[in-house]
């Protein structure tokens, strides 16, 4: 479908009041930044910015919920033929086909801007990480409705090790300066580095070991110590 003048225009409104917001930050500081010098920076009136974001601190968050929607929605579409680590590499490669052309193109300096802010900000930081655990419990849940068998556990530890080697391989990206397209490849990377693991994991899999079982009248510490043979090996 044909993007509408208005949607272009709206499109590319929202990329200017970013850009602005992310150059400001990054010069000035984050706290020292307002919606006022926004605004104008971006050649808008502070009631436009408001059309667009609730607060300054949404501005590197943008479309958050509807991507959550995208990815949860492709979790849902579970085919018979997958497993859980299937079903996750397919969310991530259908996420990619819907985000990647709605992201402007952007230089590895306004990359690593972006970048710097919301690892060094406590404000955006805050916000980056409540946004990441909230997602990964949401797929998490999603996962566990279509494979009910499915250790919760595991669904969990499955979910947490994917998301944080797309975070980590596109960051690294980032600090060494790389291209927006190398950026995609660190991501996809990172996919395929964790689905080394994720893909031997059955839609039945089972959750950890249960602990082993301790003598009542040991001292918990005594577990920790090494034996003599240990010591002397």
């Amino acid at each position: 479908m044909e993007e509408s003048r208005r949607d272009r225009k709206k499109r590319e409104t929202r990329r200017r009041i970013v850009m602005a917001a992310i150059r400001l930050f990054d010069e000035q500081g984050y706290e020292q930044t307002t919606v006022t010098q926004i605004a104008a920076a971006a050649d808008v009136d502070p009631k436009t910015f408001f059309n667009y974001f609730p607060s300054k601190d949404e501005v590197l968050f943008v479309d958050v919920e509807q991507d959550f929607g995208v990815l949860l929605e492709a979790v849902g579409r579970r085919r018979p033929d997958e497993g859980p680590g299937e079903v996750l590499a397919r969310m991530v490669q259908e996420f990619a086909a819907h985000r990647r052309p709605k992201i402007p193109r952007r230089e590895p300096e306004e990359l690593s801007a972006a970048a710097r802010l919301a690892m060094t900000t406590p404000a955006m930081q805050a916000k980056g990480l409540y946004l990441m655990l909230e997602l990964q419990r949401r797929i998490t849940d999603a996962l566990l409705e279509v494979f009910p068998e499915l250790d919760p556990v595991t669904a969990a530890a499955m979910t947490g090790a994917l998301m944080g080697a797309i975070q980590q391989a596109s960051l690294a990206s980032v600090r060494l300066g790389r291209s927006q397209e190398e950026l995609w490849q660190a991501s996809r990377h990172g996919v395929e580095v964790a689905l080394r693991g994720l893909l031997a994991v059955p839609p039945r899999g089972g959750g950890p070991p249960p602990a082993p079982e301790q003598d009542p009248e040991q001292d918990p510490g005594q577990t920790l110590q090494p034996t003599a043979e240990e010591s002397a090996s």
